[in-house]
């Protein structure tokens, strides 16, 4: 297969297992891209990559705290010093700060912030300068949620984050679209990875969000990885400034 043949992708915590950074740099790779796996998570992200390429792929592991700006310049160098300029770029590493508004600290929120929104402004604002510089095209995938469309409980910060990363997108979208920069947003709704382990500390309202999904189960991180791949290749050239509801029908309600 090689619907991403000859790109260069970078991809944000990739070291979670079972997540979604780590099946969106696999499909990638199926799929022909050069794959960085970023992760503060060293060890996992080089596991991740070496089994990409002990499958024919090829990827590259990087120690990465996206919260760092500083550390994104480090990244962006690396892969632009090694391949040119990314085609490509994920956003995908995020945390969940789950509590109740009256529970939700300072210290909570602050981080909430830092790991999911201020990483996403600083690696768009990298890639894009980057791509603008090699006078490419180039895709930037910036992972939202249904938590950033609809309101749900205990995602107070959560969601003011990624309500956060889809407008912005947009925005950048507007920005870039004649240059050929593509920014859109994928809002996954209740898919079976790691962090649910944050979720589940609440079940009663882990339960009622999940019996509230029309197709009656959580999504897989396959579904999410092949909604990144649909727009990370060519066949969504015309597509920027979009949002892709991967849900299972959550917020159709």
């Amino acid at each position: 297969m090689s619907r991403l043949a000859h790109k260069i992708a970078i991809v944000t915590g990739a070291a979670s297992e079972p997540g979604l950074g780590s099946s969106i740099a696999r499909r990638f790779a199926e799929e022909g891209a050069v794959v960085y796996c970023t992760d503060m998570d060293e060890a996992g992200a080089a596991k991740v990559a070496e089994s990409i390429n002990s499958d024919g792929g090829t990827a590259i592991a990087l120690k990465h705290d996206v919260a760092d700006a500083k550390d994104w310049e480090k990244v962006i160098a690396k892969v632009t010093n090694d391949h040119g300029a990314p085609d490509i770029l994920v956003n995908n590493a995020g945390i969940a700060v789950l509590h109740l508004i009256e529970d939700l600290t300072n210290e909570g929120w602050d981080k909430q912030l830092r790991v999911n929104l201020d990483s996403v402004f600083y690696g768009t604002r990298g890639a894009v300068a980057a791509m603008r510089e090699a006078g490419k095209p180039g895709s930037i995938i910036n992972i939202s949620s249904v938590g950033g469309i609809v309101g749900v409980p205990t995602c107070t910060a959560y969601s003011a984050t990624k309500g956060g990363v889809r407008l912005m997108s947009k925005s950048v979208a507007i920005e870039c679209a004649a240059q050929n920069i593509r920014v859109n947003t994928i809002h996954p709704g209740m898919i079976d990875t790691n962090m649910q382990a944050e979720a589940k500390k609440n079940p009663d309202i882990f339960d009622a969000v999940v019996g509230a999904v029309p197709m009656q189960r959580l999504g897989e991180p396959v579904d999410i990885a092949n909604a990144c791949l649909f727009l990370a290749s060519d066949e969504s050239r015309y597509v920027t400034g979009a949002e892709l509801v991967v849900d299972g029908g959550m917020t159709a309600h």
